[in-house]
């Protein structure tokens, strides 16, 4: 990728570990191999004047290439017991070990090479200036080659666990079923990929004659608000990514633009904090934004089925309720305060959602009540009102069969929303828990809005005079656990009714 090359840094010198108890070795090795270059790096020496000052150095430099080591120094194995001690103890199997003697015949030199995994076994008098710098040179050069395999090892490792994080995380985010709980699941795991604390999920809008719309909506983010991370640079570079459908990182800031081939629209994600973006990560990226925006598609989809669902179930209800001379705003404060209640009880965000989209169509059934039953002033006989009775029947009679949640759950709403908690309700008397969830949420909502307002029979109640009457018939009509949920959330309530006046 282009836009993340960069000018190669300049490579530290390699580090050799000089290990020998006669400093003149140290300083003629020194002398003797100033001039060594291998790649363009030269050599930069630590030195240990026994094994055990070896180990030390050895433990703390993670990074050496080459150990040359006298076998003979405080005890007469000391280089050997050194040499296994980096294989076995620390581990080390990349640093290489020349061992050096100036004792022929200490060691056998085949046992040695076989059995403690050395480069070279040289005797101090025949390493000359010549044997020196081919010895450093073959085995600083079978140092790099491995250093590179292991490199190699470690990307493909890195990007393996990276695709199964990828995998973890659309697994995740592929439960939500919700534009907003998706955009935030997508940024978090992407977040987590890359291990930063501030970005944002943006996507293109729609052409638009609006008069200074955006041309971006804010999906989700993290970190920083709206306001302070979409700086005038932001936006620019932004543009930049829409015009050239590129992703760029500049400065500290990484645009990504991933497009959608089947909708032909885009998605743009900001990652701020980053100085660079490895090959690896932005592959990575690539391919868990490329599944994901076939996803997103799928989730706006459903969600304008969802939303166009939704609105035609408002507006049937608004044909009801203007039926029976109460107001359209009805229906739209109903779902909202249900909205507060199932959210306060705890209830999941799919709930919460299939509720409030239901509990328009809670008074369907009076589709089929006649006028003069439904829009008699005074009083209704008790002719009348078993006629009127019959509604909540009606009204699942109409929704029932349907296999589509939200109206699966209004037919239970519909059916159930005028028993009474403590039995006494219609049409079948059920009592206490009994009564589906929904519909005791409902008919709490019912009662509030009814009494909130005017209707024909009856001017709106005081705000207070309504609490005092829900807590009267709390445990009788009504579940007093949704009352009073409802009574600790009154100001959002009352906001409500605000927003959608009669």
């Amino acid at each position: 990728m282009s836009f993340l090359s960069s000018a190669s840094p300049k490579l530290p010198p390699w580090k050799v570990l000089l290990v020998d108890d006669e400093p003149d070795i140290h300083d003629i090795t020194k002398l003797t191999l100033t001039r060594f270059r291998l790649d363009g790096r030269g050599l930069t020496f630590l030195h240990a004047y026994s094994g055990a000052e070896a180990k030390e150095v050895l433990a703390r430099e993670k990074d050496i290439a080459l150990v040359f080591l006298d076998v003979v120094m405080e005890r007469e194995d000391s280089g050997l017991e050194v040499a296994r001690w980096m294989r076995e103890d620390l581990d080390n199997q990349f640093t290489r070990i020349v061992l050096r003697t100036g004792q022929p015949g200490q060691a056998p030199e085949e046992r040695v090479i076989v059995n403690y995994d050395i480069n070279d076994y040289k005797e101090k008098t025949e390493l000359d200036r010549t044997k020196l710098f081919t010895t450093t040179f073959a085995a600083l050069r079978a140092y790099r080659d491995i250093m590179k395999v292991e490199e190699a090892r470690q990307q493909q490792m890195h990007y393996r666990e990276g695709l199964e994080r990828v995998i973890a995380a659309s697994a995740h985010i592929f439960q939500q079923r919700n534009l907003k709980d998706f955009a935030n699941g997508l940024l978090q795991q992407v977040v987590a990929l890359l291990r930063l604390e501030t970005s944002m999920l943006l996507r293109l809008r729609a052409a638009t004659a609006i008069t200074g719309q955006s041309d971006y909506e804010v999906l989700a983010q993290i970190g920083e608000d709206e306001e302070s991370l979409l700086t005038p640079a932001l936006l620019a570079q932004l543009d930049d990514a829409k015009s050239n459908r590129i992703s760029r990182i500049e400065g500290d800031t990484y645009v990504g633009y991933f497009p959608n081939d089947n909708s032909g629209k885009a998605s743009l994600l900001v990652l701020k904090g980053v100085e660079e973006i490895s090959e690896v990560d932005a592959k990575l990226l690539e391919i868990f934004c490329g599944g994901v925006a076939i996803a997103f598609d799928n989730i706006l989809l459903n969600q304008e089925i969802t939303d166009t669902q939704a609105e035609l179930i408002l507006r049937l209800g608004d044909v009801v309720e203007s039926r029976s001379n109460e107001a359209g705003n009805h229906v739209r404060r109903m779902a909202e305060v249900c909205h507060i209640l199932a959210k306060a009880a705890g209830l999941p965000d799919d709930e919460t959602a299939v509720l409030k989209h239901a509990a328009p169509m809670h008074d369907i059934g009076k589709i089929a009540t006649p006028d003069s039953v439904l829009l008699k002033p005074g009083k209704l006989d008790a002719a009348e009102w078993e006629i009127m009775k019959q509604h909540p029947t009606v009204g699942m009679s109409i929704l029932d069969g349907s296999q589509r949640p939200i109206l699966k759950a209004a037919a239970v709403i519909a059916h159930q929303h005028h028993e009474k908690y403590d039995g006494s309700g219609y049409p079948q008397g059920l009592k206490g828990q009994d009564i589906h969830l929904y519909a005791r949420i409902v008919a709490v909502a019912d009662v509030f809005d009814a009494l909130m307002h005017k209707r024909c029979y009856k001017d709106a109640w005081p705000v207070e005079k309504v609490t005092e009457h829900l807590r009267e018939v709390a445990g009788h009509h009504l579940d007093p656990q949704f009352v009073e949920l409802l009574i600790q959330n009154i100001d959002q309530a009352l906001a409500i009714n605000e927003r959608f006046p009669d």
